[in-house]
Formats: C-alpha cells, sequence, structure tokens
C-alpha cells in the first residue's frame, strides 16, 4: 500500500511504500495551529483536507488548505500525479491559490501572465535512513530571479525518520540553490530546519488520532515556528 503522510508544512508521498494490488482510497484532514510550508508561513489556524486515489504505485491526490481564524489567509488547492517504485519516486504537481496574478482569483484560468497556478515537478529517492527529494517548478506564477526573469524556482530537502520514547520523529533539512522571490532568496539558502513529532492517541480499541508537534526554523527568513496539529481519518 502506497503511504500517505501529512504533514503541516503541506503534502509528502513516500516513495517507499510498495506497490498496490488494488485500488486504495484515502480520505484525510489536518488541523493545525498554523500553517508553515518548506520554512515559510502561509496561514494561521486552518484546516488541511486530503483525498487520494492510489494503484499500484500511482496515485493521484488532492490537498488543500483554509484558514479558520483569519479570513484574509490564502486559500489553496493542489493536485499531484505521482508514481513511485522501490525507492524512486516522480510527480508532478497544480499549485492554486486564490491570490495571485489573477485578481479575481479564477481557478480555470491558465494564462501564463495571469495565472493563480504554480506547476511543479518533482524526484526523490528513499534510501532508508535518509530520503532525498527535489523540486522545480516549470510553468505558471513562479518567482523571478535577479535579473527579473522566470526563476524556475526550486527546493531541495533531506528527511531522516526516527523512533525515539515511544514516538515517530522526522529530521529535516531543506536548501533554496538559487535566487527567487518564491521564497525570498539573493542565492543559495537553508530555508527549512525542522523536526516533527507523531504519536498516535488511542480514542477506542479501533480508533486513534495522530497528534503532531513540529519545530522549524528559517535560518534565512531569521524566523521560527512551533506547529501543533491532528489528523482525522476514517
Amino acid at each position: 500500500m502506497k503511504k500517505i503522510v501529512i504533514f503541516a508544512t503541506g503534502l509528502v508521498l513516500s516513495g517507499t511504500a510498495l506497490a498496490q494490488d488494488k485500488v486504495e482510497t484515502t480520505i484525510a484532514a489536518d488541523f493545525v495551529n498554523e500553517y508553515i510550508w518548506r520554512g515559510q508561513k502561509l496561514g494561521d489556524v486552518a484546516v488541511q483536507p486530503t483525498l487520494s486515489v492510489g494503484y499500484k504505485g500511482l496515485s493521484l491526490t488532492a490537498w488543500g488548505s483554509y484558514g479558520l481564524s483569519n479570513r484574509d489567509d490564502v486559500k489553496e488547492m493542489d493536485l499531484t500525479l505521482a508514481y513511485s517504485t522501490s525507492g524512486l519516486n516522480i510527480g508532478i504537481t497544480d499549485y492554486w491559490f486564490s491570490e495571485g496574478l489573477d485578481p479575481d482569483g479564477r481557478y480555470f484560468k491558465y494564462d501564463a501572465h495571469g495565472t493563480n497556478h504554480v506547476f511543479e515537478a518533482n524526484i526523490g529517492y528513499d534510501f532508508g535512513p535518509v530520503a532525498l527529494q527535489w523540486y522545480t517548478n516549470f510553468a505558471g506564477n513562479d518567482g523571478t530571479n535577479k535579473d527579473g526573469k522566470r526563476a524556475y524556482s526550486s527546493y531541495v530537502e533531506a528527511s531522516a525518520p526516527f523512533r525515539l520514547a515511544t514516538v515517530d520523529w522526522t529530521a529535516t533539512v531543506g536548501a533554496v540553490p538559487h535566487a527567487t522571490t518564491s521564497y525570498g532568496t539573493s542565492g543559495f539558502a537553508v530555508t527549512n530546519l525542522s523536526l516533527r513529532a507523531t504519536k498516535d492517541i488511542r480514542v477506542t480499541d479501533s480508533f486513534s488520532i495522530p497528534v503532531f508537534g513540529q519545530l522549524t526554523a528559517n535560518p534565512c527568513a531569521q524566523t521560527a515556528y512551533l506547529v501543533l496539529g491532528f489528523t482525522l481519518q476514517p
């Protein structure tokens, strides 16, 4: 079964999952005190629903984020088509935001100079102790570089899971390799240092709620965040 892990910083599809022998559907939602993504704050208290369908390593996932405490928070909906085999995973994500180049926030506007969509490709490999992932924007409302041209904004991340004191932990280091307004960088910069802990809280013999806490620092922006949340999944 393909493993789908929902973080307060967004959705991550594990590359270590085995191909499904049958169609698998996942319905879940995260509730977080802050929406932190790759070291950036994108919103306050939010609900982040997920709907995913997978078959033999191929998956299609819809993920969103909607502010609960701040009406000015930008709404987001992402569609990700991904494939994983053994430790290798590849994918394409269509990010849509309610704010961007189109002031009306129209979802079906894909004009290169007037869309609120960002298209990103990713590739990664899970070595077991450490997983590496590379992301690059290739179309849509991407940031610009120092020359004011499309930056093809990229982000690279290394994560290491481990277990300590009956709690599942993940340590992550993420960096932006070049200048882009999308991440507020003027060159290579470390933008995400995070440590996440997850523990299942048993409610009944057949139902438990994963609760997570995550400490994130962005050395480039000189910011730090403490995220607390939980996941509901039938």
